[in-house]
């Protein structure tokens, strides 16, 4: 279920479909230098999986990273009831079910600080995604802000995203013209994004992007600047 990408990095995906398209999903798991795990986006649990992660080090945090990013965080909370939860800002609105005391801004837990950064996309108020940006591995880990669909994925889903105009590369969809409310403090969270020096990027729907990743966020955004 898990697979390697880095250094102390890992991603494990699952099947999730939405609009009636397979999109997939991907967790990452990051060990932290005190061995602790920082689990992103997590996906469906399974017996196996479970193993795994738990033979990489104890769970301290779980992260919702925005307002759609939350389905499976429950059962991982269940499973590992001593780690911390980070919620997107609004998801507590959404799931009265789950302890959203702590919420995620521009500011790292100081428990991942130093290793992980973080911003917080505002002007985006129907997701309030938070991407991270992982020190070690020169990556950044994010959700809904670019895809990246590309030949693995079904032919509906490839037709899709190919009259998206994103298939293929790292790119945000039209969707995102729509729904950025306020472009100008989004461009200033994206400014602060692309001063990372990444050349990896792992989103949660479509292909990791092993390089190139900076330049090509840069130009699927160029409409905003």
């Amino acid at each position: 279920m898990l697979r390697a990408i880095d250094s102390e990095l890992w991603v494990a995906e699952s099947p999730l479909r939405f609009l009636g398209l397979e999109i997939g999903a991907r967790m990452t798991i990051v060990r932290l230098p005190d061995g602790a795990l920082f689990i992103h986006s997590p996906v469906s649990m399974t017996p196996e999986l479970k193993r795994e992660v738990e033979e990489l080090g104890p769970v301290k945090y779980l992260i919702a990273p925005n307002k759609f990013h939350h389905l499976y965080v429950g059962e991982w909370i269940e499973a590992f009831p001593e780690a911390v939860f980070y919620a997107a800002p609004g998801l507590g609105e959404r799931r009265k079910d789950l302890d959203c005391r702590n919420v995620l801004s521009d500011t790292p837990d100081p428990g991942w600080a130093g290793t992980i950064d973080q911003v917080l996309f505002e002007g985006f108020p129907f997701v309030n995604e938070t991407a991270f940006y992982h020190r070690p591995s020169k990556t950044i880990i994010a959700t809904d802000i670019a895809f990246n669909v590309g030949e693995g994925s079904p032919a509906a889903t490839r037709v899709f995203f190919q009259m998206a105009r994103t298939y293929g590369r790292l790119s945000p969809t039209f969707l995102e013209r729509l729904l950025v409310r306020d472009k100008s403090a989004f461009r200033g969270c994206l400014d602060r994004l692309l001063e990372w020096p990444f050349e990896r990027a792992i989103v949660a729907h479509g292909e990791i992007s092993e390089s190139g990743g900076r330049d090509q966020l840069k130009e699927g955004y160029a409409w905003l600047y």
